[in-house]
């Protein structure tokens, strides 16, 4: 069994700070960790994890975004990004917020018998300014991105992809609807992983609402348990009979997200 972990982890020295990294790892033994919003290079945090290989993609700009693949197991491969041939049919050039390909968005390792890749998706923004990247640059090539890589093998992709899929994934649908997060355009784009044979894996397991991944902080939402689910775990429908559990790991403090796990038979 493989035991994978997807955390955005928001500031992974803020955590490590709060000393509430080392121990989560400690507990869960975790074979691959997966991370968003790093906010760091490496080497800038107090994370000494013995055991494992780590590989990072950190944003140009300092402090901001950021991700990074933590492994028991060298990967026989570690990409950085989208390649080139992505980036050009889909125009993934950036906006007036800047260049996706600099903010260490997209990592991904490559296993013996599967691809682990982890995305930090832009966020929409509060006036929805960034709908236009996500409908028809980013989702799509993320989207192809995951494809091309399955050619070769099955693939397991996670982490924060800011948008709610149903309205079962959000304490607050009504309310939301057309907000960021939850806007027509980026459910779709959800929607089109599905579409491309790719499994939602907690669905596998829990229908219904109250799985939640992320919470404001404003008005005690956590304690009350109202949020939203934006990380997810996919994987290609190839590996579905191999995922034996599917887990929200709601009690591990230190961000406002937390982490949420699959085990594989591998």
């Amino acid at each position: 069994m493989v035991k994978i972990y997807s955390w955005n982890i928001n500031g992974i020295r803020a955590v490590a700070r709060k000393d509430l990294f080392k121990p989560f790892i400690d507990k869960e033994q975790p074979d691959i960790l997966c991370l968003q919003e790093t906010k760091a290079e490496r080497g800038q945090a107090e994370v000494d994890l013995q055991g494992y290989e780590e590989y990072w993609n950190s944003a140009d700009k300092k402090g901001y975004s950021g991700t990074a693949i933590f492994s028991k197991v060298k990967p026989l491969a570690v990409l950085n990004g989208f390649p080139e041939a992505i980036i050009d049919t889909y125009k993934v050039t950036g906006d007036t917020y800047g260049d996706p390909n600099k903010e260490g968005r997209v990592i991904a390792a490559e296993f013996e018998k599967f691809y682990v890749v982890t995305v930090y998706t832009p966020n929409a923004k509060d006036d929805l300014s960034r709908i236009p990247l996500r409908e028809k640059h980013w989702d799509p090539a993320f989207l192809a991105y995951c494809k091309e890589l399955e050619k070769k093998k099955p693939v397991v992709f996670c982490g924060d992809l800011n948008v709610a899929h149903t309205e079962d994934d959000l304490a607050n649908p009504k309310p939301n609807r057309g907000k960021k997060g939850f806007t027509d355009e980026e459910r779709r784009g959800f929607q089109n992983f599905l579409d491309a044979g790719f499994v939602d894996t907690l669905r596998m397991f829990v229908q219904g609402n109250g799985h939640y991944t992320w919470w404001s902080h404003f008005a005690n939402s956590r304690a009350r348990n109202v949020g939203w689910r934006i990380d997810y775990f996919l994987v290609s429908g190839a590996l579905r009979s191999k995922v034996k559990a599917a887990d929200i790991h709601a009690s591990v403090m230190g961000s406002d997200h937390c982490p949420i796990s699959i085990t594989l038979e591998v």
